[in-house]
């Protein structure tokens, strides 16, 4: 096979470099045995950290083709892209680690006395274990948009923070240090989840629960908290400003035609306060593709503000009224469109229903191609929807069926997420500038999207108009 390895020599090199190698390796040979055959064959300079050989040291962590894997369990395939981690370069593959490592290693424990009677529960044992799964190979550090911009003290400092913060025999105060360290600057963003080897769910099974901590303690943000406190008392999330969308809208819309199926609209809160059209373009989607959309009217905000930010007391409340609402309209299916609102339905609640986001359902039930719209498009994946629900071919599915010519682009996160943008709006600034630049480099004249906050920000960091998948459907069929 051939593969291209990104070399870097300290002494020689101002920036890496990509260098192609033409290679012999067994069926089914890891990249690893790829970096050994290079070395062995080739160039016996070539740079890289290896110990284990069976995914559980972490060191031989790298990038290939983009994404960060373990080098002795990724399936080496030809045409392989092989670089270093996105941390500072010593040599070839070898990053700098010493200053994560360094933020790290004061997180030991400090026992209280032997004689305390702080005793750990098999259930805190078993809250505890996925933290400690962590092999510390840095994935999550390298492709960290906060880390990037931020002082946010990086993914795995949260997760061992947590870790600590459980166990009843440490008597640190590690709310205090997480909130000091950057506890508010994580963007839910879920990228670090997506590299990690192990999977450690680390902003929900540690930065979500650190923040519940902190709100006990009445140490949220105070836009945080102010947020809460509209939703306790309007249960919404955002402030009325004129008439509503589901004060707007009848209870059911009926469609052009024969009716092929039914389903429920949850709206959520930028939808039916901020921005309505773009609900009603959705609503004439479904109409010309002949589905009747029921909206229950006492539909409330889903609770994802609450729950990203640790203020999460009344979210039971809201989870029982959102359910009532569409077990009561009999409907078997609810649709979403927006990331935030679906991904929460989906794994934060238990619901007698299924969720199923706009771009998703579509595609499953079939829709009528739109008239061709000129122009060139990009895409931008909100986390929620990638990550969140697994969503990716559904948008551009739609999006290549009807737009003159679309251009993709690498998956990013554009900083609106996580109570990011409200409490620290100049570091969503700064991952946004970074989201703007891989658009630019699209020569896109328009960005899609299916995220709210997404669209609100992107529009702000890019100065280019963003439409709404819906909204740009329905411009085809008015054509």
């Amino acid at each position: 096979m051939i593969v291209r390895i990104s070399r870097f020599d300290p002494d020689k090199d101002a920036v890496p470099h990509v260098e192609t190698y033409d290679v012999h390796v067994a069926s089914g040979a890891h990249v690893l045995n790829v970096l050994d055959m290079v070395r062995d064959k080739f160039d016996p300079t070539l740079g890289y950290r290896c110990c284990c050989r069976a995914g559980q040291c972490g060191s031989c962590a790298i990038r290939v083709n983009g994404k960060p894997v373990l080098a002795c369990t990724e399936e080496a395939r030809d045409g392989d892209l092989i670089e270093s981690l996105e941390l500072p370069s010593i040599q070839d593959l070898i990053t700098d680690v010493t200053q994560v490592v360094a933020q790290i290693a004061w997180l030991n424990p400090r026992a209280a006395s032997l004689s305390c009677g702080c005793g750990v529960t098999h259930e805190t044992i078993e809250e505890i274990k996925p933290l400690r799964e962590c092999i510390e190979c840095y994935s999550c550090v390298s492709s960290c948009p906060a880390y990037a911009v931020s002082e946010y003290a990086v993914p795995t400092v949260m997760r061992q923070e947590q870790r600590l913060n459980l166990d009843p025999r440490d008597v640190d105060d590690r709310i205090g240090e997480a909130i000091a360290r950057g506890l508010f600057a994580c963007t839910s963003c879920h990228k670090c989840v997506e590299v990690c080897p192990k999977k450690i769910d680390i902003p929900r099974k540690a930065v979500e629960k650190l923040r519940i901590e902190a709100a006990k303690r009445g140490l949220s943000l105070p836009a945080h908290m102010e947020l809460a406190r509209l939703v306790e008392e309007t249960g919404r999330s955002i402030e009325r400003k004129s008439t509503s969308f589901l004060e707007y809208v009848p209870d059911v819309i009926e469609p052009e035609g024969e009716v092929r199926a039914t389903i429920g609209f949850f709206v959520g809160c930028m939808f039916n306060g901020r921005v309505n059209q773009s609900a009603l373009d959705a609503i004439e989607v479904f109409r010309k593709n002949g589905i009747r959309v029921l909206i229950p009217k006492d539909q409330v905000c889903c609770g994802s503000p609450l729950i990203r930010t640790g203020l999460s007391n009344f979210v039971p409340e809201l989870m029982q009224r959102n359910i009532a609402a569409f077990v009561n309209a009999g409907v078997d299916t609810v649709f979403t469109m927006c990331a935030g609102c679906g991904s929460t339905l989906k794994k934060d609640y238990d619901t007698p229903f299924r969720v199923a986001d706009i771009t998703e359902y579509l595609c499953e039930v079939g829709f009528v191609p739109p008239t061709k719209i000129a122009g060139t498009y990009t895409y931008h994946d909100p986390c929620h929807l990638l990550r969140g629900q697994g969503i990716s071919k559904q948008p551009r599915e739609l999006l290549r069926s009807f737009v003159e010519k679309f251009v993709d682009m690498p998956a990013h996160c554009c900083g609106a997420g996580g109570g990011v943008k409200s409490g620290f709006p100049d570091e969503a600034a700064s991952i946004g500038a970074v989201r703007a630049e891989m658009v630019a480099a699209t020569g896109a004249d328009f960005i899609v999207t299916i995220c709210p906050f997404c669209e609100y920000h992107l529009r702000r960091v890019t100065g280019l108009p963003v439409k709404n998948i819906a909204t740009l459907m329905l411009e085809g069929y008015l054509k």
